[in-house]
């Protein structure tokens, strides 16, 4: 693995470790729906931008697949990412992050359930073992935790769960480039962040912000946007170029290291149970890796979809299957 490729991916899942404890403080001012709607809005503007100046205008067509774009967009885009702020109401950012790490594994299952394409049973045993060393971590191995688990954990379950159907949504759209589909998407998941936002704000569930509150998550959101949106993805995506696919979803089990390293620098100190959870997911997680690696047996990969988020792992099978 050539040093200087390798920085392209570590690039990015540092900055992605970083974003969960930066969101989180960012949720003590704005509501989660409209923190997200207003970080996709600036990230839409900025893609749309850059797809503008590389592909034209006529790379915004939608070529008749609207309601496939439209239904990615909502489950992959709306879906992760409002889901993952609310459950940052429930949960610390590091139990966020370790949930967020087994994307891969869990883009195996759906493809299995989609494709009927059957991990090895090596995958799914080493799947549980990675949730098991996540719910040791959230419960810090009590039964009398296990409320803690409850309402933001089902949330990051269905946060992932859509980020895998979006990423394996991706091998569909093959013809197309991976900024115009991720453009695309992200401009319908905005939309529909949108009109949630709105309709939420009506009915009372949620507080448009203030001026002053959007001023004092500026820093906040200009990182969320910039760095979590804009140069960790042109980094990852260099990087799965230069790597493949296989290898540089290695990286991506850095991404809860970097978050605990964040919240233990601001004062968090673990208990020993949750140092032991998080490095038995994350041992699982490497593991299952390397497995689903031993599997793509071409160097060669057809360009992979790009992704606009810490979770939106390329998955190495689904790409080496386009």
């Amino acid at each position: 693995m050539r040093p200087r490729s390798a920085a392209y991916p570590l690039l990015a899942v540092l900055s992605w470790g970083v974003m969960f404890p930066v969101l989180a403080s960012a949720l003590t001012r704005v509501d989660p729906l409209n923190l997200t709607t207003a970080r996709y809005l600036l990230a839409a503007l900025i893609l749309v931008a850059i797809l503008l100046l590389r592909e034209g205008a006529g790379a915004l067509r939608l070529g008749g697949r609207a309601v496939e774009v439209a239904v990615l967009g909502v489950v992959g885009f709306a879906g992760f990412n409002v889901l993952t702020n609310l459950a940052l109401e429930h949960a610390a950012p590091q139990q966020i992050a370790l949930f967020v790490a087994t994307t891969p594994v869990i883009t195996q299952l759906v493809r299995w359930a989609r494709d009927g394409v059957r991990p090895k049973p090596l995958l799914l045993a080493l799947s549980l073992v990675a949730l098991l060393g996540v719910g040791l971590v959230i419960t810090r191995g009590s039964l009398t935790g296990l409320g803690q688990f409850g309402l933001g954990g089902l949330m990051m379950i269905g946060a992932v769960l859509g980020w895998a159907i979006y990423t394996h949504g991706a091998s569909q759209f093959g013809a197309w480039s991976p900024l115009r589909y991720t453009t695309l998407t992200a401009l319908a998941g905005t939309a529909a962040m949108l009109a949630a936002s709105v309709l939420a704000d009506g009915i009372g569930w949620q507080h448009a912000p203030a001026a002053a509150d959007l001023v004092a998550v500026a820093p906040q959101l200009a990182y969320a946007v910039i760095m979590g949106a804009v140069i960790a993805v042109l980094a990852w995506n260099t990087g799965v170029q230069r790597l493949g696919a296989a290898n540089a979803a290695l990286f991506m089990n850095l991404v809860p290291v970097t978050t605990f390293t964040v919240q233990i620098v601001r004062g968090y100190r673990p208990e020993p149970i949750e140092l032991v959870g998080a490095a038995i997911t994350i041992a699982a997680l490497v593991a299952a890796n390397l497995a689903t690696r031993a599997r793509t047996v071409t160097p060669s990969l057809p360009q992979p979809t790009a992704v606009t988020d810490p979770v939106a792992v390329v998955d190495p099978v689904a790409v080496a299957n386009r």
